[in-house]
């Protein structure tokens, strides 16, 4: 059996490799991590990889962040999706507690390290949940992402394959 993330980008591959990388890297839970992973794997450029994923990682993130509580409130009142809607915001809450106490900076590093379930899209949602101001989330999403960006690129490229661009 296939893995899901080589079925999802088989999926789009009818735009090409870039535009499959750039759909991939929004997709939840794959996001940036996993495009990074399967550019390295296709033996994509390493920079173009890098640059592709962030942008189609980061392209949510504002929406996220603006639209996730108005929606959530919605989920919430409709019967089919209310359940699933406070498991998903419980998850997320749990999680909220050291961004919620160290705010901007504890968003960074919660979207900065490289963990399953850390990444743009439980960042930006847990700073629509907590109320935090798109002027001190998105600067702290997007660092983040940076930063996960730069270790997954060294990780799945090897440091002496990223040195040698330089």
């Amino acid at each position: 059996m296939e893995p899901i993330i080589t079925k999802l980008f088989d999926l789009f591959l009818f735009g090409g490799k870039d535009f499959a990388l750039f759909i991939i890297s929004m997709v939840p839970f794959v996001e940036l991590r996993g495009a990074i992973l399967y550019g390295a794997a296709m033996h994509m450029p390493w920079l173009h990889v890098f640059f592709l994923s962030l942008l189609g990682n980061l392209l949510p993130v504002p929406f996220l962040i603006c639209l996730a509580r108005p929606l959530f409130g919605w989920l919430k009142s409709t019967r089919l999706l209310a359940g699933v809607t406070h498991k998903v915001e419980a998850r997320l809450m749990d999680k909220a507690d050291k961004v919620e106490k160290y705010y901007a900076m504890g968003l960074f590093f919660f979207v900065a390290v490289p963990l399953p379930g850390t990444g743009a899209w439980s960042g930006s949602l847990i700073a629509a949940l907590l109320n935090m101001k798109m002027r001190h989330a998105l600067p702290a999403v997007i660092a983040g992402v940076c930063v996960a960006g730069l270790i997954m690129t060294v990780v799945s490229y090897g440091l002496f394959g990223v040195i040698r661009f330089f």
